[in-house]
């Protein structure tokens, strides 16, 4: 089953404008640092709800997380499969093409395509900090749902305020799985996920705080975001 027309309209129209421009990533764990150049691209206002991932993938919304929560306990390879779905259910190209390695190794990205993709690290942190140069894009009541606010609960989506390019909830709720291979060197395969989640205290809710999880793990604070190439 494919998405509605109109709800295909909506995922198209809310779409943020991302503009091109440069993000310096940190690692805390090795002190390194490093400069990406990153080009305009678009990006969701919120995380993929479970609303939203059913309906794509032709199931009902079951459980007792309301339909407007961000989906969660889906893997790195969940996610991509879904993007490629989302694509081809709009009449875009899909980004991923991946075979049968365990680890997804053998994923490729293709960067030009016009599909739905998640977004690289470098693209997550800078469309997160929308030129603001602090810990996090506002004060984290107001912006965030965490351990001090949360209930111990994953909230609907785009319930705090936005950052000043009017994305929602890149700061706590829920994590987000990126692009990006974290270490291969020290950790193989892990994929990098940012943002922070409602049960994470305040130091994991910070715009440059980066953690990692094997892309066939599933974890009950770990969603994921939409994104496309111009």
């Amino acid at each position: 089953m494919s998405p509605e027309p109109n709800l295909r309209q909506t995922i198209a129209e809310d779409l943020r404008d991302i503009p091109a421009g440069e993000i310096v990533l940190r690692d805390e764990g090795t002190g390194t640092h490093w400069k990406v150049r990153v080009a305009a691209f678009r990006m969701a206002p919120y995380p993929v709800t479970r609303d939203l991932y059913g309906a794509v993938r032709g199931e009902a919304h079951t459980g007792p997380a309301g339909p407007r929560t961000p989906v969660t306990e889906v893997s790195w390879k969940d996610a991509i499969r879904f993007c490629n779905l989302l694509s081809r259910a709009t009449g875009l190209e899909p980004c991923y093409s991946v075979g049968d390695d365990p680890d997804a190794q053998d994923a490729v990205c293709d960067w030009e395509a016009d599909g739905y993709r998640l977004p690289s690290e470098a693209e997550w942190e800078y469309a997160c900090r929308a030129r603001t140069s602090g810990v996090r894009y506002g004060e984290l009541d107001e912006i965030a749902w965490y351990r001090g606010n949360s209930g111990d609960a994953v909230h609907d989506v785009a319930t705090k305020a936005p950052n000043a390019w009017g994305l929602h909830d890149m700061i706590g709720n829920v994590w987000e799985w990126c692009w990006d291979v974290y270490d291969p060197a020290v950790y193989g395969p892990y994929r990098v996920f940012r943002g922070g989640g409602g049960f994470d205290h305040p130091r994991g809710c910070r715009a440059s705080c980066r953690r990692k999880s094997h892309p066939t793990l599933r974890i009950d604070d770990l969603g994921f975001r939409l994104a496309r190439s111009l």
